[in-house]
């Protein structure tokens, strides 16, 4: 069984990868679609450190879900200003899908030749990491609750009347949202899990379906 400390160092790459590739996904789209503000701000590499936000670096580390700092976009600059920012927001949750699939078949296909029992324990444990955080990522990011890209991409798909509707309602939601992750983190208070379990665990399901059709990862 791996202690604490192996597992944290596991993780530690796997959490860059999975900001880092989020973020630049944001920025090369936005930039296909004409808006090279990231470009320009020098946020468009694979260069993790570039993109690091300390205490959702931290949140990931230690807490249940953890964030980037976001790259900047433009919307104005966009050919189509309202559906491609909803291209741009995707971007980021579709990019740590595919890793999860990507890290999640290549662990299958090492089970099923027999690979993997020639692994360290290390690798194996990276494998699923790989897959658990960048599914973690992309999940938390898809919540429509602002600034996650999930409330980015619901802006984009809400007729225009209906906006400030959903801002109103949600204007107070991320102090709460934030609350409950400190709650969860600091005080060992799980009303966060509570509250985000039922969307999560068919979420997670589902991916491990997909993935490892059906068997326990």
């Amino acid at each position: 069984m791996l202690s604490q400390s192996a597992l944290f160092i596991l993780r530690i790459p796997v959490i860059l990868l999975a900001l880092t590739v989020h973020e630049y996904c944001h920025g090369w789209v936005a930039w296909l679609k004409g808006d090279s503000t990231a470009r320009d701000a020098g946020r468009l590499t694979f260069n993790p450190f570039a993109h690091l936000d300390i205490f959702g670096t931290l949140m990931l580390l230690f807490g249940p879900f953890g964030w980037a700092k976001p790259v900047p976009v433009n919307p104005y600059n966009l050919d189509n200003p309202r559906r491609d920012s909803v291209y741009v927001s995707l971007a980021g949750p579709v990019s740590n899908i595919v890793l999860a699939l990507a890290f999640g078949f290549t662990f299958r296909i090492l089970v099923g030749t027999g690979a993997a029992r020639s692994m360290h324990p290390y690798a194996a444990v990276f494998f699923q990491l790989a897959v658990i955080i960048n599914l973690g990522l992309s999940f938390f990011n898809l919540i429509p609750i602002p600034p996650l890209d999930g409330s980015k991409i619901l802006m984009g798909l809400l007729p225009p009347t209906r906006v400030v509707s959903y801002l109103n309602v949600v204007q107070h939601a991320p102090k709460v949202f934030l609350i409950l992750i400190l709650a969860e983190w600091g005080l060992r208070v799980p009303v966060f899990s509570m509250v985000i379990n039922p969307l999560w665990k068919p979420y997670f399901t589902f991916w491990q379906f997909i993935i490892f059709g059906g068997r326990v990862m």
